[in-house]
C-alpha cells in the first residue's frame, strides 16, 4: 500500500496498559466512525505496514484505545510510539454538497462568480492559520483562503470549485 492511496488517520500518542495497548490521537471530527476497524497501516521506517487490531474503543472522545495483534508488552508498545496511522482512501466516508476532502479537489478547475475562470487547483496549503487553495493560472500562483463564505459550490461531476472572492483579490496576483 502506498501513502498516496491512503489518508492520515492519527498518531500513536501514549501507552495505555502494560499489555501493549496504546492510545491514538485521531485526526477527525467523527472519531466514532473508526471504532470498529480490523486493521490500519502504520508508518515504520518510511514503509506502511499493516497492523491487525484485536480490540479498540473510544477513550475520552478524541482518543482511540487500540490493542494490536502481536503487540503484547510495554516494550512492543514502545517500539511503535509516535507512529502515524493510515487507512486506504476508500475508508473515507463520502462527503456531499460543499464539504470535501483536500485530496479530492486537486486538479479541479476554479471558477470565480465575478472574475470567471481562475485556474487549476494545484494544492491545498493547510500549514497556515487559514487553509489556502493554491491555484495555477498560466504559471502564476493565486492563493484563495478556504473560507466557507468564499466557497459557493463544489461541482464534482464537472470537477469545478465555484468561489466568490472579494473584489480585487485575484487581480492582486496578476498585477505586474
Amino acid at each position: 500500500m502506498q501513502k498516496e492511496d491512503c489518508f492520515y488517520l492519527g498518531k500513536i500518542v501514549k501507552k495505555y496498559s502494560f499489555k501493549g495497548e496504546i492510545l491514538v490521537k485521531l485526526d477527525t471530527d467523527e472519531p466514532e466512525l473508526y471504532d470498529n476497524l480490523d486493521s490500519v497501516f502504520m508508518e515504520l521506517r518510511n514503509n506502511l505496514i499493516p497492523f491487525f487490531i484485536e480490540s479498540s474503543q473510544l477513550h475520552k472522545s478524541e482518543l482511540l484505545r487500540i490493542k494490536f495483534e502481536d503487540v503484547d508488552t510495554e516494550q512492543d508498545a514502545d517500539s511503535i510510539m509516535k507512529s502515524d496511522l493510515y487507512l486506504p482512501l476508500e475508508f473515507l466516508p463520502k462527503l456531499e454538497g460543499n464539504k470535501f476532502y483536500f485530496h479530492e479537489v486537486i486538479g479541479f478547475k476554479v471558477e470565480d462568480i465575478n472574475y470567471g475562470t481562475v485556474g487549476i487547483l494545484k494544492a491545498v496549503n493547510d500549514s497556515t492559520a487559514q487553509s489556502l487553495f493554491e491555484i495555477d493560472k498560466e504559471g502564476i500562483e493565486i492563493l484563495i483562503p478556504m473560507n466557507d463564505e468564499f466557497i459557493e459550490k463544489i461541482d464534482r461531476e464537472n470537477k469545478t470549485v465555484f468561489v466568490k472572492t472579494p473584489e480585487g483579490l485575484i487581480d492582486l496576483y496578476l498585477e505586474e
